[in-house]
C-alpha cells in the first residue's frame, strides 16, 4: 500500500484538476485574476487553523529559505491557474487542454537537459504514447474547429502556464521535504494572495465580488477547496516520493476525466475513437511510472 499511496494520490489530483477545468469553464465569464485571488483566499482561510502553529514554528526556518518558498507561491499556488484562466479568455478550452498535456513531455525534457536524469527507452515510449493519446481524446470529432483557430496569445499564455507548472514541480522535488507540510502551505497562500490582490482589483474586483451569484460562489468554494488545498497537499506528497517527471506523466489523464466528467455533469456524447484514446492514455501513462526489473 505504501507503494501505491503516490499513485492513488495522483489519480485523486487528476480528478481534482479536471473539475478545476469544468468548474472553471462555468465561471469563464469572471475576470481570471479575481477567479484566482477568490480561490487562494479562501484556501487560506481553511488553511489558517490547520497551518498556523506549524507556520510559526517554522517561520525561522521559512525565513532562511525564503527564496524557494516564494518561488513555490507564485508558481503552483499564484499563477499557474491564473495564466489558465487568463488563456481561456483568447482560446478555447480544447486547445488549452491539449498544450497543458505537454507538462509531462517538458518536464521530461527538461528533466534531462538541467538535472541530467535519465530514463529509459520504455519511458520515452510511454510519455509519447500518453501525450499522443491525450491530444486523439481532445481532437476526436473537432480538428477543423481547433485546426482553424491556430496559434493565438491564449495558446501562447498556457504555453507559459506549462512552464510554470514545470518550475513548480522541480522546486517541489528540491525544497518542499524541509518544509513542515500545513505551515509551509499556509505561509504560500498568504504570498499568492499578496502577489494577486493588485492584479485583481485592476480587473475591478471590488465590483465583480458583491454581485456573484449563488452558483458562481458554490464553483469559486471547489476550487478554494479542492484544487487549492486538498491537489496541492496530494500533489506534493506523491511528488516527493516518485520524482517530478512519473508525477506530470499523470496529468496525461486530464483529458480522460474530463471528458468522463463532461459526459457524466453536462451530459456530452463520449465517441468510440475518445474511448481508444484513453486507453493508449492509461497504457502510456503505465509505461512511464512501472518500476525497472531488477536483475538477479
Amino acid at each position: 500500500m505504501t507503494a501505491l499511496r503516490p499513485h492513488l494520490f495522483l489519480l485523486l489530483v487528476v480528478a481534482i484538476f479536471s473539475g478545476n477545468i469544468l468548474v472553471g469553464k462555468a465561471l469563464a465569464d469572471l475576470p481570471p485574476f479575481t477567479i484566482s485571488l477568490s480561490r487562494v483566499a479562501i484556501a487560506l482561510a481553511i488553511m489558517l487553523p490547520l497551518g498556523w502553529a506549524q507556520a510559526r514554528q517554522g517561520w525561522p526556518l521559512f525565513r532562511r529559505h525564503w527564496r524557494p518558498l516564494l518561488g513555490l507561491a507564485l508558481t503552483g499556488v499564484a499563477f499557474f491557474n491564473a495564466l489558465i484562466y487568463a488563456s481561456l479568455r483568447f482560446t478555447s478550452a480544447t486547445n488549452v487542454a491539449i498544450l497543458e498535456s505537454l507538462i509531462p513531455v517538458a518536464t521530461l525534457l527538461l528533466s534531462v537537459l538541467f538535472l541530467g536524469e535519465r530514463f529509459r527507452a520504455v519511458q520515452w515510449v510511454g510519455v509519447a504514447l500518453s501525450l499522443a493519446g491525450a491530444v486523439a481524446v481532445i481532437l476526436a470529432g473537432r480538428t477543423a474547429e481547433v485546426l482553424a483557430g491556430g496559434l493565438n496569445p491564449g495558446d501562447l499564455i498556457m504555453l507559459v502556464a506549462v512552464l510554470v507548472w514545470v518550475g513548480y514541480s522541480f522546486l517541489v522535488k528540491e525544497h518542499m521535504a524541509r518544509f513542515p507540510r500545513y505551515g509551509s502551505l499556509l505561509v504560500m497562500l498568504a504570498i499568492a494572495n499578496l502577489a494577486l490582490a493588485p492584479l485583481a482589483l485592476l480587473e475591478g474586483a471590488w465590483q465583480v465580488v458583491p454581485s456573484l451569484t449563488s452558483a458562481q460562489l458554490a464553483g469559486l468554494a471547489y476550487l478554494g477547496i479542492f484544487p487549492s488545498v486538498v491537489a496541492l497537499l496530494l500533489y506534493n506528497s506523491a511528488l516527493a516520493e516518485i520524482g517530478p517527471t512519473r508525477a506530470a506523466v499523470y496529468l496525461n489523464l486530464l483529458p480522460v476525466f474530463t471528458m468522463l466528467g463532461a459526459w457524466w455533469l453536462l451530459g456530452d456524447r463520449i465517441l468510440p475513437l475518445q474511448v481508444a484514446a484513453s486507453l493508449v492514455v492509461i497504457v502510456g501513462v503505465w509505461c512511464t511510472i512501472m518500476p525497472a526489473r531488477r536483475r538477479g
